[in-house]
């Protein structure tokens, strides 16, 4: 009879772990089925030369081009250093670079198009969309909480839909702790924290740092709604996020110059810049690791290649895509809004006539601007903190005759 119960007990073990196994492969073959439908839907967007031409003389790319390099000529003037692309009809009209990627003396180096900047607040695009992915996969749903992942997460009843939309409440990670507790950390465990840290953080320490709304109540632009998306990324599927994003996105989107800070391929780092204020090197940050709400690296050509996608309709389903620009907060009045990892600018009828984001992280200040409509791009990536990074009116004066809610002018666009 024992050795009956002990046989039945081995193969309730082998049948767990099959189950377990098989649905591990399934989930890696829906994700390798879903990379290989996006690498084939971007190389579509590619155009020809001849569509080059058509598209040159029809929106009047020559004189565009003039007049943008007029503006950024300006810029630079103001104190500009970084890279800059502007695109309409998946054209390039306009790209430069401006300035140096290092400016300690023996260290300089011009920047060049492969040049890579940190995006801050720009990555929770690519978080954003990595976690739509899974939705549409069935790995996770708008109404999971995080203790479905995170059991002994403190605040309770937040869903992946107020994580995505900045509608949860919770306080940012980066204020949120006690300074004596990071000094134990660092002499404890290791010098940066990552986003398993956070997370251990939140649940063990008293008291419970205080949330800043209740879930659902109203927008609260938190960096730790980010995080926390890309820590149930990895629990879902058993992946890093750097890993995760890069086969689900970089990669089949073939943007192969960029990646997460926390990578250890060496060749990825060459043509990294650093980050300056004042003329001042910002040094690696005490929350540099963690990601997910920042920690993308990226050039203006992948970041072309990100945009072509997401007008392309390639990154997710038609349905997903028009979820995450749908504007998801009104209790204030005004054109700003957010949806799912996007920022937009709304027009008279409270629909989204810009899709952007942007970004600021020690140095690094950045724009990703976009017209759905009229088919254009403003890239702009400055590692010299520099306020006319933020500022695209002049551009979309010159691209579609501008508009009254087309100017980005305050730093609070600007948070990571």
């Amino acid at each position: 009879m024992v050795r009956m119960n002990k046989i039945w007990s081995t193969i309730s073990v082998l049948v767990l772990l099959n189950l377990i196994l098989s649905c591990g492969q399934s989930t890696q073959k829906q994700l390798d089925k879903s990379a290989n439908a996006l690498r084939t839907c971007a190389d579509e967007q590619v155009l020809t030369s001849n569509q080059q031409t058509t598209i040159r003389q029809q929106i009047n790319a020559d004189e565009k081009a003039q007049q943008i390099e007029r503006i950024f000529q300006q810029k630079v003037r103001e104190g500009l250093n970084g890279n800059v692309l502007v695109a309409q009809k998946g054209m390039v009209l306009y790209k430069h670079c401006f300035g140096l990627g290092h400016f300690e003396r023996g260290a300089r180096d011009t920047l060049v198009e492969d040049s890579k900047f940190q995006l801050a607040s720009l990555s929770k695009t690519f978080t954003a969309v990595g976690t739509l992915k899974l939705i549409e996969l069935g790995k996770l749903n708008f109404e999971d909480t995080i203790q479905k992942f995170y059991p002994e997460f403190p605040y309770h009843g937040i869903t992946i839909r107020q994580l995505l939309s900045h509608r949860s409440g919770l306080p940012n990670y980066q204020y949120a702790f006690d300074d004596s507790m990071k000094v134990n950390f660092y002499k404890k465990e290791k010098p940066y924290p990552t986003n398993a840290t956070i997370m251990h953080w939140f649940a063990t320490v008293k008291p419970t740092p205080h949330a800043y709304n209740v879930p659902g109540r109203g927008f609260s632009y938190s960096n730790t709604n980010y995080m926390v998306l890309a820590s149930i990324i990895e629990k879902v599927t058993g992946k890093s996020y750097e890993a995760y994003i890069h086969s689900a996105i970089f990669e089949p989107l073939g943007m192969h110059q960029t990646f997460v800070a926390t990578t250890k391929n060496d060749s990825l780092n060459y043509h990294r810049t650093a980050g300056y204020q004042w003329n001042r090197r910002i040094p690696k940050d005490y929350y540099d690791d963690v990601v997910g709400d920042k920690g993308i690296y990226s050039t203006i050509g992948d970041l072309f290649r990100w945009y072509r996608a997401l007008n392309g309709d390639c990154v997710l389903q038609k349905k997903t895509l028009k979820e995450a620009f749908i504007p998801r907060s009104f209790e204030r009045k005004g054109a700003k809004n957010y949806g799912y990892g996007f920022r937009m600018m709304l027009n008279d009828s409270n629909q989204p006539e810009f899709i952007y984001h942007s970004g600021w992280w020690k140095g690094y200040n950045t724009m990703f601007w976009f017209s759905p409509k009229d088919e254009y791009v403003i890239i702009m990536l400055g590692n010299k903190y520099n306020k006319t990074v933020y500022r695209v009116k002049e551009l979309i004066d010159v691209l579609h005759g501008g508009g009254k809610n087309s100017e980005v002018t305050d730093d609070a666009e600007a948070e990571i």
